[in-house]
């Protein structure tokens, strides 16, 4: 669903000695939901400091980078303790990165962008138009306000955010137990429990299955090694409550993101997928998650008024 096409070359270098790079060919109308400037700008300081493979070229449709020698992960790797633990320390360490240039957020930017392209697409297939012409996009527009509203409250850390921390993007070179984040392609200044609560949904690998969203002591286990990777067992009860209720609520942000973006993707995809459908699976399950997830956190912003 969120693929370009990923080519592995061998090139001769001018010693003669062969090496191995990936090519990686950008979709048609992929800048409709990406922005390429912002993912290149990011790429050079990110390589920098040790993500993903080195970027070596830029072309029209493409880039050049470095070949990673590591397999990708499958959902279920990123549940196993060691693994979720290390994701944990990598994406702290992520998270330090300073991008030069504006540290302005750009979550609401982008879902508001996206939310106006979505609402005026017009589906020359007749099947699809049904489809699209159910959707009440008034209901959309104050379902994103109210949630802004809520996750504003948070005062959420800003960082420099992966985005899209699905299996697909993270790889494991298995005999030197090395992680690496890759893929920075939905890279922004984002908010901190927006990243984690996206990462949590992507447990559902790619049939989507949310019941497989990770359980509080998951979730506790991941937050000790992204709070404190050194020393995971000092993290406070008072710092676990916070971004618990922080990811949790920004999970829900994540499925309306990713809804939108489906809309958008459903009109200008040359890719045979469903993404109408995909839509109101994820807008639905914001829906289903939204009463729980609103409740507590209103509950502990009350709480923490009274303090």
């Amino acid at each position: 669903m969120r693929v370009c096409a990923v080519l592995k070359v061998s090139v001769k270098e001018e010693d003669g000695n062969e090496v191995s790079v990936t090519v990686r060919l950008y979709g048609p109308n992929t800048d409709y939901v990406i922005n390429r400037e912002r993912e290149l700008q990011a790429i050079k300081y990110l390589s920098a400091a040790g993500f993903g493979a080195k970027l070596l070229g830029v072309f029209q449709n493409g880039m050049v980078q470095s070949f990673i020698n590591a397999r990708t992960l499958i959902p279920q790797d990123m549940r196993e303790p060691k693994l979720a633990a290390e994701i944990a320390k990598q994406l702290h360490k992520f998270h330090q990165v300073n991008i030069p240039g504006s540290k302005e957020p750009q979550l609401w930017n982008d879902i508001f962008r996206f939310y106006e392209n979505a609402s005026i697409l017009h589906f020359d297939d007749i099947e699809k138009r049904k489809k699209y012409e159910t959707i009440l996009f008034k209901e959309v527009y104050n379902e994103v306000v109210e949630i802004k509203e809520l996750t504003d409250l948070l005062n959420a850390p800003v960082v420099f955010a992966h985005n899209d921390l699905l299996s697909g993007n993270l790889m494991l070179n298995d005999d030197e137990e090395k992680l690496y984040i890759i893929d920075f392609e939905y890279g922004s200044y984002s908010y901190r429990g927006y990243d984690i609560g996206n990462h949590f949904n992507e447990y559902g690998g790619y049939d989507c299955d949310y019941s497989l969203y990770p359980s509080k002591d998951e979730q506790y286990h991941f937050f000790r090694h992204y709070l404190q990777p050194d020393k995971p067992h000092e993290v406070s009860d008072k710092d676990l409550e916070a971004i618990f209720i922080e990811a949790n609520t920004y999970m829900l942000v994540s499925h309306l993101f990713w809804a939108l973006w489906a809309l958008i993707q459903a009109r200008m995809s040359p890719i045979d997928f469903d993404y109408l459908g995909y839509f109101f699976l994820r807008y639905n399950e914001f829906k289903r998650q939204k009463e729980q997830a609103c409740s507590l956190a209103r509950s502990y912003l009350s709480g923490r008024e009274s303090w």
